[in-house]
């Protein structure tokens, strides 16, 4: 028995204000319900001894510690710039805003 009808799919259609031909609603239907269908049979097979799993590959954290280290002063920063204002870098102004 299918468990998406085209009824289903055209009312979630109305909802989503997305126009569908008669055609689509049709084709629409049989995807979904394949989609439900497989993921059911992946259902069925994960049972309480398979442990739940977000990746194949165990991942480990990559990300070296968050240390604070030599940094240059303000002054140092603003060397190179080519304009600053006020202790800050000074670009051109890109939007029409104040």
């Amino acid at each position: 028995m299918s468990a998406i009808s085209r009824d289903d799919v055209a009312h979630l259609a109305e909802l989503a204000h997305i126009a569908m031909s008669d055609a689509e609603l049709d084709r629409m239907a049989g995807e979904l319900d394949a989609i439900v269908d497989a993921i059911a049979s992946v259902s069925e097979v994960a049972g309480d001894d398979v442990p739940a799993t977000s990746h194949p590959i165990p991942l480990t954290n990559v990300f070296r510690e968050d240390v604070v280290g030599v940094t240059l002063t303000q002054e140092e920063a603003l060397s190179g710039a080519p304009d600053q204002q006020d202790g800050r870098f000074k670009v051109p102004a890109i939007l029409d805003e104040d």
